[in-house]
């Protein structure tokens, strides 16, 4: 049977390491316009997040920007802006430095992954704590939830030039 003192120190190093997991990932913060995504959404957020509904099922493609014959995490986000008339950096590390950030993320918007100050993966953010994205080789594009720990440990923020 352990000490009570060594059951004290034991106790504390778990919830130390508990909280050490906690600290490594954030909460991605949001902001969605009323009960329906539709609402207060501009006609450029609309089309953008009705095209990228579109590419649903298309298959992950490297440097993809093409819904025929397939596309990347920032091919999508390149489609998906193109049809609202809004051009965007090729990468999505060159979306990320480039574009205006934002402290919260609304429907249309994109939210950047990866580490340190450089991104390797962005999403395009739907509502309701979901995002629109190629996930990668292999794959299809693909709707995942915020919440997942994964995107929570990996998330640099959100940016977007839609108004």
């Amino acid at each position: 049977m352990l000490a009570p003192r060594v059951r004290a120190v034991l106790a504390l190093l778990v919830c130390l390491l508990v909280l050490a997991g906690c600290s490594s990932s954030q909460r991605i913060e949001t902001h969605d316009p009323g009960p329906t995504t539709a609402e207060g959404l501009s006609i450029e957020r609309a089309l953008i997040i009705s095209n990228a509904k579109q590419a649903l099922g298309t298959p992950y493609k490297w440097g993809g920007n093409s819904l025929e014959s397939g596309v990347d995490c920032s091919g999508l986000v390149q489609v998906a802006y193109r049809s609202a008339g809004i051009d965007v950096p090729r990468t999505s590390n060159q979306q990320y430095q480039t574009l205006g950030h934002r402290e919260q993320a609304r429907p249309g918007d994109l939210l950047f992954f990866g580490a340190g100050d450089r991104a390797t993966h962005v999403g395009i953010y739907l509502g309701d704590r979901r995002m629109i994205h190629a996930p990668g080789s292999g794959r299809e594009v693909t709707v995942s939830s915020l919440d997942i720990r994964y995107w929570r440990k990996h998330y640099l923020g959100a940016a977007g030039p839609a108004p």
